[in-house]
């Protein structure tokens, strides 16, 4: 399966158990979807490079995570729907090749 880095912004007014619920949450998608989140950095709240949704703060997480190429969109879909994300943003790694 190929590795991917998720990225999300969350509200920052949100409490510290409430922001663990919601990580558990995308977890428990990426779970569904045969995925795996191998590793999750909370990053903390920071300034926004423009203002969204009237906030110009928010607590970003980094996932790092493996998930079958078909289950992206559903991921994608599943992240628009919780209201608690402000914004997201799905990479795929590069593969690193031993010659």
């Amino acid at each position: 399966m190929p590795g991917y880095e998720l990225v999300f912004i969350v509200q920052p007014e949100m409490e510290e158990e409430s922001r663990d619920a919601l990580v558990e949450k995308i977890t428990a998608t990426i779970s569904n979807l045969d995925g795996q989140v191998h590793e999750v950095e909370p990053w903390g709240k920071r300034r926004l490079a423009y203002p969204i949704k009237k906030r110009r703060e928010g607590f970003y997480f980094l996932m790092h995570t493996e998930l079958p190429p078909s289950a992206v969109r559903s991921l994608e879909r599943s992240l628009k729907l919780m209201e608690d994300v402000i914004r997201h943003l799905i990479v795929r790694k590069e593969e690193t090749t031993t010659t």
